[in-house]
């Protein structure tokens, strides 16, 4: 049996696995399940993320990536081998060979812990990219040319703001502030403001399914339910859109911020090509309502949203493995 070859997103809030000739055949949670007595998994990806806050004492759900990089190398090796057994991509014989992604601007020893980490699976070569490369490369832009593309991939740890051209990256940024942050966000609104405590689960459905932060209306309401931090007791309040847009204000306000200085650094021509083809926007929290449009009026840019944003890293990865000459060259 042929080894076969995959690429990983290997994301804070969720891994992406992608199989040369067969597309993405793993999208999960990036979460595992120990138990703290045995030291035994119980579980990794959706299964342990369905345990998130309800576990008792001796079974701890850990995330072992935080802002785009291996928190937990132990448990981060634990999650890649559980994924890679499921997806069945490799054998007694062959060993695969692994494209993975990671932010830009990390430094050079938590790139190698990445990089061990995917070795330390049974890969026979391992190969890292760049995410908004990646993510570029996946959301169909051309970026062989000497032209400039701009990307903006906010992931659920990083977001990452990226100029490309002729197949590398110009300038670019990363930022501590994505998806999670976003949910810290709204959990602090809630604490602060009605002194009512809610979990991340609950965070990330407002976020996902009520916050608009282009057109915010008061006329739209959603019922909260968390722990009163005054009583103890169960409580259930009522927000509007615009308390979220304030929640969220001040993190959009930095990604703002530094796309603005991404291309202030930009070089003239390049950035004369950006007014052209506008910025496109990658990760899950592109989807955050009305995210293009306030981009795109701040900055002044045509603002779009990539057809598939949650998966652009994960399709890039397989184009680039259907070109190992450009992952050679990079990896030299």
């Amino acid at each position: 049996m042929l080894a076969k070859d995959i690429g990983i997103d290997l994301g804070t809030a969720n891994v992406l696995i992608y199989i040369k000739g067969e597309g993405i055949v793993l999208d999960e949670p990036s979460i595992v399940a120990i138990d703290t007595d045995t030291k035994r998994v119980i579980a990794a990806g959706k299964e342990a993320n369905e345990m998130f806050g309800r576990t008792p004492n001796n079974i701890k759900t850990i995330r072992p990536m935080k802002d785009g990089v291996i928190a937990d190398f132990e448990i981060t090796e634990i999650m890649l081998n559980t994924f890679i057994k499921k997806i069945k991509a490799r054998s007694l014989f062959a060993r695969p060979r692994i494209l993975i992604c990671c932010p830009s601007n990390i430094t050079p020893v938590e790139k190698n812990a990445i990089k061990e980490a995917a070795e330390r699976t049974g890969a026979r070569k391992v190969y890292i990219e760049e995410e908004p490369k990646v993510a570029a490369i996946g959301a169909g832009m051309d970026i062989s040319k000497p032209t400039a593309n701009m990307v903006i991939d906010i992931g659920g740890g990083t977001t990452d703001i990226a100029v490309l051209s002729m197949n590398d990256i110009v300038i670019s940024d990363s930022i501590k502030v994505a998806g999670n942050i976003f949910d810290q966000n709204i959990i602090k609104y809630m604490k602060e403001e009605y002194k009512l405590l809610i979990g991340e689960k609950t965070a990330e459905e407002i976020k996902i399914n009520f916050a608009n932060v282009y057109e915010p209306k008061e006329t739209e309401t959603l019922e909260v339910k968390g722990r009163n931090l005054l009583t103890g007791l169960p409580h259930t309040i009522t927000i509007n859109q615009k308390e979220i847009k304030k929640a969220l204000q001040g993190s959009i306000d930095r990604i703002v911020k530094s796309t603005t200085n991404v291309l202030e650094q930009t070089p003239p021509e390049l950035a004369a090509d950006i007014v052209d083809c506008g910025i496109v926007l990658t990760g899950g929290g592109a989807l955050l309502t009305g995210l293009t449009d306030l981009v795109g009026e701040e900055l002044k840019v045509p603002t779009l949203i990539a057809d598939s944003p949650l998966t652009c890293v994960a399709e890039g990865t397989g184009i680039l493995l259907n070109n190992i000459k450009l992952l050679e060259k990079d990896n030299n």
